[in-house]
């Protein structure tokens, strides 16, 4: 049947079973939204206040679900409100579909209104990106974005499509989805049997799980893996929930703010077994001092990830469920008792500690934790809080830590925490913010109270830029250069303005108070949490060092003494 470009995004995309949207629309776009808007009982719409929470949304409800998300933007400035977004989805290897429309194609390279190559700008933050420049090769190109950003290792992909595409018209043919495959072609015998007989020889092994045993949904296969190997278990920021942070195996996160048991850990081991990990700076620390008694072993979907940060000894290349699969069915149980005693008097030894009065990050994160039974989806913004709700709230499933890693976007939170909750809507979602984080998209309130949504913004209030004022402090002799925000912001009333709940909490029982009353609230509830403006999250690595040498608030005031 003959139908127009728009008609043909909006079939595709039932086509992929897509039931969501976040977007703006714009000029160049309207032919989309006019046929958007006659499925809107097949498709909702979520209108956010800027692009960028649009972005964020879609990866909220991408990395919550495990499908591809979508978003939706108009040209020129509308595309580059998204760049953010899709550059936070492609660090993180979040399937994302981004769609644009420019001018048409008689006004492209000539400086026209709204117009900016958005392909050219996001060719180095994508898997792939199209622009559709005839209508004939419409279908297959949505067709092939979203295959591409569901395979293998995912990540975003645009399609931009100029005005006067989704004006002309051409047959379409429905076509049923490719079923995605997982990826094992580079799963080698010889791999396999190497990383056997190293499992087998080795006395101290460690296992790093990270986000790829998430995305490739290996938890149970990692379980099972971890329990024949008989070895402790830490794990990335991206990694949270790959193995359960409840299990007595479980050490805690690596790195910088890692730890002390699994940086110790880490570098004493004999065997580190990387699981779907990149090793990021942060985490690995000093490179040259890295796990350096060790052998390694790196289980990766992508094969540019071998040798690329850290040298390993061996490999296996392919999706990590599967990986773990075949090499279950090889290894024979074993046992580590002495290791694993050894592992647990660190934990015994080196616990993570807060303050024990006033209101604090960890306390905060704590009680989260119990007053939701460790059954929300945590979302975070960047800084310190986003390491206190690392360190201190028990991921026992994947999927339920939404944040950004890899590109540590400011602002990410609540976008994403709107994508998520509208994604999972009987689970309670909850985003933890800093007040410097929440100020950047804080205008998506207005979106979650617009959707009804029953999310709750928790802003960790220190009146400045904790994370950047705690380098300032450690390394740059106290010089608190544009990180104080004490300007008088009133988030309680801002979230009322925008018709949404509001608390405020300065002691223990305030916040346990407002977050009771939040729970049982049916709109956004923001609660206004003021800390102190020193706290540190505790332990730390100092840059360029190596990670057995993290060390802490107590640490410090032993050296001075």
């Amino acid at each position: 049947m003959q139908l127009t470009g728009a008609q043909i995004i909006i079939e595709c995309l039932k086509e992929q079973k897509v039931d969501t949207i976040f977007g703006y629309p714009g000029g160049a776009i309207l032919n989309v939204y006019d046929e958007l808007y006659k499925h809107r009982d097949e498709i909702r719409h979520i209108l956010t206040s800027h692009e960028q929470g649009a972005s964020h949304a879609a990866d909220g409800y991408s990395r919550s679900t495990g499908k591809v998300g979508v978003c939706m933007a108009t040209s020129g400035p509308g595309a580059t409100n998204l760049v953010t977004g899709i550059a936070t989805a492609y660090m993180d290897s979040v399937p994302l579909v981004a769609i644009t429309c420019n001018v048409g194609v008689p006004l492209l390279g000539k400086d026209s209104f709204q117009e900016v190559d958005i392909a050219g700008i996001t060719t180095p933050i994508t898997k792939h990106n199209f622009i559709v420049k005839d209508v004939e090769k419409l279908a297959d190109t949505i067709r092939r974005a979203f295959q591409i950003a569901a395979k293998g290792r995912p990540g975003p992909v645009l399609v931009d499509i100029p005005k006067d595409v989704t004006a002309a018209k051409c047959e379409y043919v429905k076509e049923e989805p490719k079923q995605q495959k997982r990826y094992t072609d580079q799963i080698t015998e010889e791999d396999l049997e190497t990383a056997v007989r190293m499992i087998a020889k080795s006395k101290k092994p460690y296992v790093f799980a990270g986000g790829g045993a998430v995305i490739s949904g290996a938890s149970s296969e990692l379980k099972e893996f971890v329990e024949k190997i008989q070895a402790p278990v830490c794990d990335t920021l991206m990694g949270k929930g790959a193995f359960d942070g409840t299990d007595a195996k479980y050490t805690g996160m690596l790195g910088m703010h890692g730890t002390k048991t699994s940086n110790y850990g880490v570098s004493e081991c004999d065997l580190l077994i990387a699981v779907g990990v990149r090793f990021s700076d942060r985490v690995i620390g000093n490179a040259a001092k890295f796990a350096r008694h060790a052998k390694i072993l790196q289980i990766d979907i992508d094969p540019a990830e071998i040798n690329k940060n850290i040298m390993v000894d061996a490999s296996v290349i392919g999706d990590i469920k599967e990986v773990l699969i075949r090499l279950n069915s090889r290894i024979k149980p074993m046992e580590h008792d002495a290791w694993l005693s050894h592992i647990n008097e660190y934990t015994k030894k080196y616990p993570l500690v807060y303050r024990e009065e006033g209101l604090s990050g960890p306390y905060m994160m704590k009680t989260v934790y119990n007053m939701t039974k460790g059954n929300a989806i945590v979302v975070t913004e960047v800084g310190q809080h986003q390491m206190w709700a690392a360190q201190f709230y028990k991921y026992a499933k994947p999927r339920t830590l939404i944040t950004s890693g890899g590109l540590g976007t400011m602002g990410y939170g609540l976008g994403a925490a709107i994508g998520a909750q509208i994604a999972n809507p009987d689970q309670t979602v909850v985003n933890i913010a800093g007040d410097g984080c929440f100020r950047m998209n804080m205008n998506e309130i207005a979106t979650a109270v617009r959707q009804k949504l029953p999310l709750i913004e928790i802003i960790v209030n220190n009146h400045v830029l904790g994370m950047v004022r705690q380098w300032q402090n450690l390394f740059y002799e106290e010089r608190y250069s544009a990180t104080i925000l004490d300007d008088g912001m009133d988030y309680v009333k801002l979230a009322e303005a925008m018709g949404a709940v509001g608390y405020r909490a300065k002691t223990r029982e305030e916040f346990e108070m407002a977050l009771a009353a939040a729970l049982k609230s049916d709109l956004p509830a923001v609660i206004d949490c003021v800390i102190d403006q020193d706290d540190k999250v505790w332990p730390m690595v100092a840059p360029g060092a190596a990670i057995s040498d993290a060390f802490t608030d107590d640490d410090l005031k032993h050296k001075k003494n």
